[in-house]
């Protein structure tokens, strides 16, 4: 059981002036006129690399010689860029031979103009530490807001087994030799997965006060959306913030698949570390974070974890961030009647834990994700209309509804928050 951290004052005020010395070393502090000057655009939470039984992500047995080009879609858009590589989850230091940053034409191919070649501390190539993340140096390159940036990582290998996120709703790719600062996209070949590249932060264009932070799981993560679409609610997210007039804030999306907030799947560490143990590197270490909306639960609920053991995860999550100077906002779980998961047991503990949500106090807001997605006549189960087919994740038109659903008001409390 987690223990309760809400009158531990001391603690708050070190997680706090610990986040303030971040910022401050990174200049991420906002000016005068809500700017930030690096802002996370695009983050992915990284996993061990694993081999996955339903995918074909070579993560799990490692690359040799060979291009990761991934596909992100950012927030923001800004006048430079620069680029988070990981090895978060490397037991041995990883070699990278040469990294790009380019936008996307279409599929692997760039824009021809737009590749960057990244350097770390002046060098093309780089060994990143176990357990490291590292940041390359700034490069000149428009990029626009709501567009999509192909991130290119060469590795020498073998690297043995690569940190990487698993589940995209993106279409990725890989090929062999070093093919980083190619224009043409030609000799790639599929792959689904993000690898070796967990981050891209630029510096904002448009007065953006800081980062919103969406902690969660598949239903965040990716749900049942349209691939390459970018249909996740935090992209509908970002597409409602990108038309605010004045100043605005990015979205990063912090979301896992099959995440639990209490504890990891046993023998299925695609699905990451818990919640609680992730918060510092997912969250936290995020550029500019501002704000946290924090939607997670209905694994523990599926794995029947008890009502006050979840809600004391929530409240440990919550406490947390607040200790580190942040706002949270509570999202209710969404509906799942009539799925795999479904008992008469769990639809209680889902309803107890959503009353906490609502009522409890314990965060800064509250979005009722649950009432937004929930069928007219049956609050326990998905909206026909948004509902993806397995009555559990919501599908584009349910993940649109999520996002509707957050007054923008809540992310932007100083200012009139007028959304397209």
């Amino acid at each position: 059981m987690l223990r309760d951290m809400s009158g531990h004052r001391g603690l708050r005020l070190v997680f706090a002036l610990a986040l303030l010395t971040l910022l401050v070393l990174n200049g991420q502090e906002a000016g005068a006129l809500g700017r930030a000057r690096w802002v996370a655009s695009w983050a992915a939470s990284p996993v061990v690399g694993s081999v996955i039984p339903f995918s074909d992500c070579p993560a799990g047995n490692g690359l040799t010689d060979q291009t990761v080009r991934n596909v992100v879609f950012v927030s923001v858009g800004g006048s430079s860029a620069r680029v988070r590589l990981t090895n978060a989850f490397g037991t041995t230091p990883l070699r990278v031979g040469r990294a790009s940053v380019a936008v996307q034409s279409s599929a692997a191919d760039a824009v021809p103009g737009t590749v960057r070649e990244l350097r770390f501390h002046g060098h093309r190539s780089v060994t990143i530490p176990a357990g490291r993340e590292l940041f390359s140096d700034p490069v000149p390159l428009p990029v626009a807001a709501l567009s999509t940036l192909l991130v290119s990582v060469y590795v020498p290998g073998p690297t043995g087994p690569v940190t990487n996120h698993p589940f995209t709703a993106q279409g990725n790719f890989l090929a062999a030799g070093d093919r980083s600062t190619a224009v043409a996209g030609g000799s790639f070949g599929n792959t689904p997965c993000w690898m070796l590249a967990d981050g891209v932060d630029v510096a904002p264009n448009r007065p953006v006060a800081g980062s919103v932070v969406a902690l969660g799981d598949s239903i965040t993560d990716t749900s049942a959306t349209t691939g390459n679409a970018n249909h996740r609610w935090p992209d509908h997210l970002a597409r409602r913030l990108n038309a605010v007039h004045g100043p605005t804030m990015s979205v990063v999306n912090a979301g896992l698949g099959g995440n639990r907030v209490l504890l990891p799947r046993d023998g299925e560490p695609f699905y990451g570390v818990p919640a609680v143990d992730r918060l510092a590197r997912d969250v936290f270490a995020q550029t500019g974070v501002r704000t946290v909306i924090l939607l997670e639960g209905v694994n523990d609920i599926g794995f029947d974890a008890a009502a006050p053991d979840l809600i004391a995860g929530l409240r440990f999550v919550a406490d947390r961030t607040h200790a580190a100077g942040l706002r949270i906002v509570g999202g209710t779980i969404t509906p799942f009647g009539g799925s795999f998961i479904e008992t008469p047991a769990r639809v209680e503990t889902w309803a107890a834990v959503n009353d906490w949500i609502r009522h409890s106090g314990t965060f800064d807001a509250v979005v009722d994700f649950a009432a937004a997605t929930a069928a007219p006549d049956d609050p326990t189960a998905l909206n026909p209309l948004y509902d993806s087919g397995d009555h559990l994740h919501p599908n584009d038109a349910g993940t649109s509804a999520m996002a509707d659903a957050i007054d923008l008001s809540l992310l932007l409390p100083h200012q009139h928050a007028a959304a397209g």
